[in-house]
């Protein structure tokens, strides 16, 4: 019996204990249930780092070349050789396409035989201008009148007979005759070298005008650059843009891509900050991990308004002598208003401001309730993503993203 009671009070001491150690376990669980958790998320974290950073103002807009032209006919004629594609680089008068010669070389020849027989008829009028001239002068009336006044007195003495007399009168008087008539066609031969000669100038406009449609025939590049477009097929026919000026088709597009530029739109809330020659950095999206120097180079006097907002053109240089930056590519210039070298950075996204606009961070502390500390900083420059750090914390340091 003795034995049996010991043993029965072994069991409720075990079973005591187990309680305890259970209520214990519960308890230690509850608290640690109800205890805050003042871990940081580490992607909530980051650091004060090192850099540069940037204030701009950036205008949106295309790549496009400084020196651009549409190559246009002169001549009207089929194309008979393309030399030339989009892409290959040319130089200036060098031949891109020639048109069909054969009817140009066959108005050149006519306008030629023209010209020779205009030629031809302004020498023969020169001929009878001469002619005119010389008979109106008359140079043998003073011999004629003398012979026919000498047979007169020999007549009167009876030393020769009146037919002698009569001869003489008559050549006198046809002499008379031929200058009278002389003198009317000198105004006749005048006018006619006068149209002779407008026929020569009119010939020889035609036949210039024919040698240069044959020149043209031969379309060349007018510029040192690259061809962006080739609009133009062998056998197309293509008119003269001296007949359809503007409407004219154009055959080639060749621009200077060595020399690029940006056009963009800078808001007028910014546009009072941007000068000539202020530089920009160039980002497009074919280059993500590159930036193109430039300068603003032309800022527009006259805003636009559209949609209640005003904004102004500027065009942003970059030279591209590799040529990778391709005509129309989208891009932006950030121009540059302010910048510093190797000062401390902060991400905005960490920066806390409170009423009166004055910043903060927030900084791991195990010993802070929630794990965390406010410290108060001094702030610069901000491109949106980072700030410049003036003071308050050093490199390396933690801050926690809100």
């Amino acid at each position: 019996m003795a034995n049996h009671g010991r043993r029965k009070s072994k069991k409720i001491w075990i079973w005591m204990i187990v309680g305890v150690a259970v209520l214990a376990g519960a308890g230690a669980a509850v608290r640690a249930a109800l205890k805050p958790d003042n871990k940081i998320d580490p992607s909530k974290l980051a650091k004060v780092e090192r850099g540069d950073i940037a204030r701009v103002v950036v205008a949106t807009g295309k790549i496009e070349p400084r020196a651009i032209v549409e190559v246009k006919s002169k001549a009207s004629g089929i194309v008979k050789n393309i030399y030339v594609n989009y892409g290959d680089t040319v130089r200036a008068g060098q031949v891109l396409a020639e048109l069909d010669k054969e009817e140009l070389e066959a108005r050149v020849r006519e306008a030629r035989a023209n010209l020779q027989a205009a030629q031809a008829m302004e020498e023969s009028a020169a001929a009878a201008l001469e002619r005119n001239k010389v008979e109106a002068e008359g140079p043998d009336l003073p011999f004629l009148k003398s012979a026919m006044e000498r047979a007169q007195r020999m007549h009167e003495e009876k030393l020769v007979a009146k037919n002698v007399v009569e001869e003489a009168e008559k050549a006198y008087q046809l002499a008379l005759n031929r200058q009278s008539a002389a003198v009317r066609a000198l105004a006749v031969s005048r006018a006619e070298i006068t149209r002779a000669r407008a026929q020569v100038a009119q010939a020889r406009a035609v036949l210039e005008r024919a040698e240069e449609d044959l020149r043209n025939s031969t379309i060349v590049s007018p510029i040192d650059g690259l061809v962006l477009s080739r609009d133009v097929e062998v056998g197309n026919a293509v008119s003269s843009i001296l007949v359809l000026g503007s409407q004219a088709k154009p055959l080639f597009m060749l621009g200077d891509v060595s020399d690029v530029f940006v056009r963009g739109k800078v808001d007028q809330a910014d546009i009072g900050k941007v000068y000539l020659g202020q530089p920009a950095r160039i980002v497009v999206e074919s280059f993500r991990d590159r930036r193109f120097e430039g300068k603003v180079y032309r800022i527009s006097p006259y805003g636009v308004e559209k949609d209640n907002v005003t904004t102004f053109e500027v065009q942003v240089s970059i030279h591209n002598p590799g040529r990778e930056l391709k005509a129309n590519m989208s891009a932006n210039a950030e121009i540059i208003l302010e910048e510093k070298k190797n000062v401390l950075l902060v991400p905005e996204a960490a920066v806390v401001y409170d009423r009166d606009r004055n910043p903060s961070v927030e900084v791991p502390d195990p010993a802070a309730e929630k794990g965390r500390r406010k410290l108060a900083v001094k702030l610069g420059i901000s491109n949106g993503i980072k700030t410049e750090l003036l003071g308050g914390l050093q490199e390396g340091a933690q801050v926690i993203l809100q």
